[in-house]
């Protein structure tokens, strides 16, 4: 089989009932997507963890009494090694860092459109970030407080342009024509950009951004 086009596998986890059943209907209507199953709590899905193959697991921030943020330890000592996407109403500035750091790809506001949802998850699935605008304003925010042990690397104009469209989930291609440069330089300035942050992938990448905000203002 092409890798190309195999199915995207995901588990959602959502516990307003309807909404879930509403968006599972979304997601089976996609060519591309295999919804392997859907569950209302953390514990149900960790369980099926256990036995499902998973590449993005789509994640409700407020599980009633609880949060998703108990899923991304928990589901790191069943080692899963797939992509997380928070899907919610909407997060404070502070719990938009928290998930960030804890391992998100990316953030999806529940009330933009249903084609930016198929495009995040195509994107998060090949390894890529997505972030809302808003949840961009909220990292902004929280990330604006000093941070002691900020590394003190030096980045060049141009290698801090290409972080920030990173940071705002633009593709490689976006970014070229954004600037009007080639994919081939984009990648070159990005494999800096790892070699400097001693990262080795986009998500790592953003998530020392969040942890050092001076690299990328």
């Amino acid at each position: 089989m092409n890798p190309a086009k195999s199915p995207i596998r995901l588990l959602l986890i959502d516990d307003h009932t309807l909404f879930r059943q509403s968006l599972a209907r979304l997601l089976e209507a996609e060519d591309r997507f295999e919804l392997v199953a859907d569950f209302a709590s953390v514990d149900l899905a960790l369980d099926a963890l256990d036995r499902l193959e998973i590449d993005v697991v789509l994640l409700d921030f407020d599980l009633g009494e609880r949060t998703g943020l108990e899923f991304f330890p928990l589901s790191r000592e069943k080692k899963f090694a797939g992509h997380t996407l928070i899907v919610t109403g909407g997060l404070s500035s502070l719990d938009t860092l928290r998930v960030l750091k804890l391992g998100a790809s990316g953030i999806f506001l529940k009330h933009s459109p249903p084609a930016d949802l198929v495009l995040a998850i195509r994107k998060i699935a090949e390894g890529e970030t997505w972030l809302d605008p808003r949840s961009v304003d909220a990292l902004v925010t929280a990330a604006s407080t000093p941070n002691q042990n900020a590394r003190s690397t030096s980045m060049s104009s141009r290698q801090k342009d290409i972080l920030r469209d990173v940071f705002e989930g633009l593709s490689n291609k976006e970014i070229g024509a954004k600037h009007d440069i080639s994919e081939t330089y984009v990648k070159a300035i990005l494999q800096q950009l790892f070699d400097k942050t001693g990262v080795r992938s986009r998500s790592q990448l953003v998530r020392v951004a969040l942890e050092n905000p001076d690299l990328w203002n």
